[in-house]
């Protein structure tokens, strides 16, 4: 392996993937950087400029003035932080969400056409390869907070939800069948008929593999969401996952203007109360119960959206 080598390949990567001209190769007006700011955005809903530049590891004016054309087209707003004053905190705005949304989208559709090349039996040879290169690369080094992304569910993923849900559960508390039961009934109640613009999932993924999930779907009352099937993978605890996740669907249901967001769990679910507690939710009610082949105390919580954010 030589610099020739690695130059050669990143040559001919660039070329795939349509980096030196992605504007057009996405149809859009931006560039890759710019994109990949607004990606973050995205996934990131409430972001610091200052820790914006710092996991994309770009130049302050640079940053600078990709904000300004993002502000100057309505795609975000940028109001001081709340911890700290001199740092300035960039949200994005409905349209902002919209055109994050449809860039994904694009970038899906054209990765999805490049993967649609390879046939069935090389494509574990390919994944395998890239997890090669991104193991080898990153010099073992132990998984950031940064290197985790959210995304939208792809092909299989709310199955993952249902497996994970179940053997993690079972595991951990020793739930029975029954919980799988309900977290199937919830997953394909969503699959087969949700409102994306008021319900959506979202899947945690570090190095390529799904670590976490939660869901937010309309509640009886129509201007209550409800929080549901949050969960962390054990070996990616630790990176602020969970607070990730509550944050988007905080975020999310704030912004398409619920005006409560409620959840139910039980009270052995401690560090996920402790989440939950950290966002502003307060426990209203308790119940004991039996469920799943346990001794169990129901616990309803609730958050204001209306009050001030935190």
């Amino acid at each position: 392996m030589t610099v020739h080598d690695i130059r050669a390949f990143n040559r001919f990567y660039t070329n795939v993937i349509g980096a030196l001209d992605y504007s057009r190769h996405l149809y859009a007006p931006y560039t890759l950087t710019e994109s990949r700011v607004l990606y973050e955005l995205a996934h990131s809903p409430r972001t610091d400029a200052a820790d914006l530049r710092t996991e994309l590891s770009l130049d302050a004016g640079y940053l600078s003035r990709i904000l300004n054309k993002f502000e100057q087209d309505g795609l975000i707003e940028r109001t001081a932080s709340p911890q700290d004053p001199r740092r300035r905190r960039v949200t994005l705005t409905a349209h902002g969400r919209e055109t994050g949304k449809l860039l994904e989208e694009r970038a899906n559709e054209s990765v999805g056409s490049l993967l649609s090349t390879v046939p069935a039996a090389d494509r574990p040879r390919l994944a395998e390869a890239m997890n090669t290169v991104r193991t080898i690369l990153s010099d073992g080094r132990p998984p950031r907070r940064e290197d985790v992304v959210l995304r939208e569910p792809g092909p299989g993923d709310l199955g993952w939800i249902v497996q994970r849900n179940a053997a993690l559960y079972a595991a951990e508390y020793g739930f029975n069948a029954d919980y799988e039961g309900l977290v199937a009934r919830i997953v394909a109640d969503f699959a087969e008929d949700h409102d994306p613009h008021l319900e959506r999932v979202w899947i945690a993924e570090l190095d390529g593999r799904p670590v976490g999930c939660v869901m937010v779907v309309r509640d009886e009352a129509p201007t209550t969401a409800r929080l549901r099937l949050l969960l962390v993978e054990p070996d990616a605890r630790g990176l602020g996952i969970g607070d990730r996740l509550v944050e988007a669907v905080v975020d999310f249901a704030r912004g398409v203007g619920y005006r409560d967001l409620v959840l139910w769990t039980n009270d052995v679910l401690a560090a996920a109360r402790r989440v939950y507690q950290r966002h502003g939710f307060v426990l209203v009610t308790e119940k004991p119960h039996r469920s799943f082949g346990k001794d169990l105390i129901g616990q309803d919580w609730r958050l204001d959206l209306q009050g001030t954010p935190e």
